[in-house]
């Protein structure tokens, strides 16, 4: 048995591409987009008519409504291919605006009820800022579920936790970046790998909160930079998983250990935590790291939205 089919044994694996033509090959249960993916794949020549069909069928239209039927157009493409859910993003430029981010999700959801897919087959992604974090409250009590991404810092999973989502998206790869660049030469590899990795211990922590506590949002591993990374979150809920990693972990004979264990969670002396918002925005400003890349996540989502509207605007 190769990784790939071991690591479904303990784990939801998810696909995170917008190329909806690599998907059959993984069998992924799920699989996720983003500004960046979708921009990465209308580029390429096999998806370019997807993208001049979608601006033609709604020419004079607003530009953000043409972005919402394209996202919603490779969302609905994407699902022919898994038997799950696909995550679809609202623009990365309302990440700060709670009313304008319920009235985008409401409107992604309603071009999906459009084209006869059920809300259990959607979630919507928000970046996991304290208003986007109301705004998926607002949405999940109206039955509209949510995938918080760009998510850093403990705190951020916590109020998400306490606002019910369906599931967070803590970025793994993205933590680790920042630890290996302020470490500088003093960084060790091989000291840093797999469990002693500071992203994989990012979302342990998580984990081990939310199962102990019964917080039943789900947690999705995200944004992984090499296969070990995945291995030693065995076990999560889901992890989200690039065509290129997932064809390693395919290729890979080597074992796999169950290595996060919802019921061990239960029994660890774990405290209950909860935030407002100002200890929120406090707790959040405190974690230098999940400061840094959730405002640099932020911002390149809204660079490639911007890239996003040029290419729609020339198509």
């Amino acid at each position: 048995m190769n990784q790939l089919d071991a690591l479904k044994q303990f784990t939801t694996v998810v696909a995170d591409t917008g190329d909806f033509k690599q998907l059959a090959q993984f069998q992924p249960q799920d699989a996720t987009t983003n500004p960046s993916l979708i921009l990465k794949a209308v580029q390429k020549p096999e998806y370019a008519p997807l993208l001049a069909e979608t601006v033609a069928a709604h020419r004079g239209q607003p530009l953000d409504v043409v972005m919402d039927h394209l996202l919603v157009r490779f969302g609905c493409e994407i699902l022919k291919t898994i038997p799950g859910r696909v995550s679809t993003e609202v623009d990365a430029r309302l990440s700060f605006d709670t009313a304008a981010t319920v009235a985008r999700a409401r409107r992604i959801m309603g071009l999906y009820e459009a084209q006869g897919i059920p809300r259990e087959r959607v979630l919507i992604k928000i970046a996991s800022t304290w208003e986007g974090i109301q705004a998926a409250a607002e949405l999940e009590r109206e039955g509209i579920r949510c995938n918080l991404t760009l998510l850093f810092a403990f705190c951020q999973a916590v109020a998400c936790g306490q606002a019910k989502v369906q599931l967070i998206s803590p970025f793994v790869g993205r933590i680790y970046d920042w630890y290996k660049k302020t470490a500088g030469a003093a960084w060790d590899e091989a000291a840093k790998a797999g469990a002693n990795d500071p992203g994989v211990q990012s979302v342990r922590a998580i984990f081990n909160h939310y199962k102990k506590h019964g917080i039943a949002t789900e947690v999705m591993g995200a944004s992984f930079r090499n296969i070990g990374q995945i291995t030693a979150l065995a076990g999560c809920d889901l992890l989200t998983i690039s065509p290129e990693l997932l064809a390693q972990l395919a290729a890979t004979d080597a074992p796999l250990v169950l290595s996060l264990d919802a019921t061990a969670a239960q029994t660890m002396d774990l405290p209950a935590v909860a935030y407002d918002e100002a200890a929120f925005r406090l707790a959040l400003n405190e974690d230098a790291m999940a400061t840094e890349k959730l405002a640099e996540g932020i911002r390149a989502f809204c660079a490639d939205a911007v890239k996003l509207e040029d290419l729609m605007q020339k198509a």
